[in-house]
């Protein structure tokens, strides 16, 4: 089935309907199903740079990008990993800089190189800026073993700024050029757990020209989610920003978690222009909340966001080939005072099978909020 819409599309299904889908299972639907098996054997872990090519999945052809989504400039950077060398690309050099913050480029030599993380990298709150720049040469690892980069304005292990650290401006993070596999959160359940490559709450964060692949988080649980990325409490409600990014990209490459294989979070907008998302999975089972008998999740083959008064826009982007066991095999929206707002254009979201239920008229999407999906010279099908 394919929906071509020009303007604003409309739900065919009621309201009360689509509540009711929320808690009936659906065909397909098995505890033993094997798509934890797309995940590779976790790299055995290392501190030094290999030689690795990224992936290079195909792009959409796209929109003009806004200022926000542009590449932060790093050709007079703050701070240098490496000498030059793949050996001199270290876990603690990455741990290091990570922590001192500023912005940081990788001089790893003219080749591909992947770091395995021994640690995760954790922002210090007191930085103002924090610019990790890969230039599409530097894969972070995180070896199958641990979440790779993270950053919690709450978290007074990593210094407490200001008396409102729900809602701080700082520390501002740009994961830009890099690409981020392997991450594995599972079993960290603070602050509701999820993140597998990349934890964020508070401040700010966007991801300019990165990819994420095989990273995952716990596999059940009807709130856990974000198999490559989760954010939570962002400054002002300002939104995350995603451009020209690819998660997952090929069979073996997707993310997974019990909610959002690729992005999850609470109450925090977004907007994604030109990126990739494919062959992600929310592998829980049982929705939310979680029906009787079962551990909860399954919602949002590709993103999965819940809270109040929230927007996603999704611009120049293609959004195909995921799946959720439950709800929303591309996206799984739910406002939960209904003024949240989604709005796809100039997008393509094809072959996203929800397992349990869906939004009648929406292909692999789920969506409670505002009116309805709002779509444009977009593909859904």
């Amino acid at each position: 089935m394919h929906a071509r819409a020009t303007t604003f599309a409309t739900v065919v299904a009621s309201v009360a309907c689509v509540v009711f889908a929320a808690f009936v299972v659906g065909p397909g639907i098995s505890s033993a199903d094997p798509l934890l098996d797309r995940l590779d054997a976790a790299a055995t872990a290392h501190a030094v740079a290999t030689r690795l090519t990224p992936p290079s999945p195909p792009t959409p052809t796209g929109v003009e990008l806004p200022a926000e989504a542009q590449p932060v400039d790093t050709s007079a950077p703050d701070r240098v990993i490496g000498s030059g060398t793949p050996q001199s690309c270290t876990s603690a050099a990455v741990v290091s800089a990570v922590a001192l913050g500023g912005i940081i480029r990788f001089e790893c030599g003219p080749d591909p190189v992947t770091i395995v993380m021994t640690d995760t990298a954790k922002v210090v709150n007191t930085s103002s800026v924090v610019v990790l720049d890969g230039r599409g040469l530097v894969t972070l690892s995180g070896g199958g073993q641990r979440r790779i980069l993270y950053m919690n304005t709450c978290d007074q292990a990593q210094i407490w700024t200001t008396s409102h650290c729900q809602d701080q401006d700082q520390p501002q993070l740009t994961i830009q050029g890099l690409t981020f596999t392997q991450g594995n959160s599972t079993g960290d359940l603070r602050e509701g757990g999820g993140g597998g490559a990349v934890f964020v709450r508070g401040g700010r964060v966007k991801v300019i020209g990165s990819t994420f692949t095989a990273n995952r988080c716990d596999p059940s649980g009807p709130d856990v989610g974000g198999g490559a990325l989760r954010v939570l409490s962002q400054s002002q409600g300002l939104p995350v920003i995603v451009a020209t990014s690819t998660f997952g990209g090929g069979p073996s490459l997707g993310n997974t978690c019990s909610n959002g294989g690729a992005l999850s979070s609470i109450g925090v907008s977004w907007k994604i222009y030109n990126s990739v998302f494919s062959y992600n999975t929310a592998i829980g089972l049982g929705a939310n909340p979680a029906r009787q008998g079962t551990p909860g999740g399954g919602n949002g083959g590709a993103i999965c966001l819940d809270g109040n008064r929230y927007t996603l826009d999704v611009a120049g982007t293609v959004i195909d080939d995921n799946i959720a066991n439950e709800g929303g095999g591309a996206i799984f929206f739910v406002s939960n005072d209904r003024t949240g707002e989604l709005r796809i254009a100039s997008s393509v979201l094809e072959r996203n099978p929800s397992r349990g239920f869906e939004t009648a008229g929406f292909p692999g999407i789920f969506f409670l909020g505002h009116g309805s999906p709002q779509v444009t010279d977009s593909t859904l099908g």
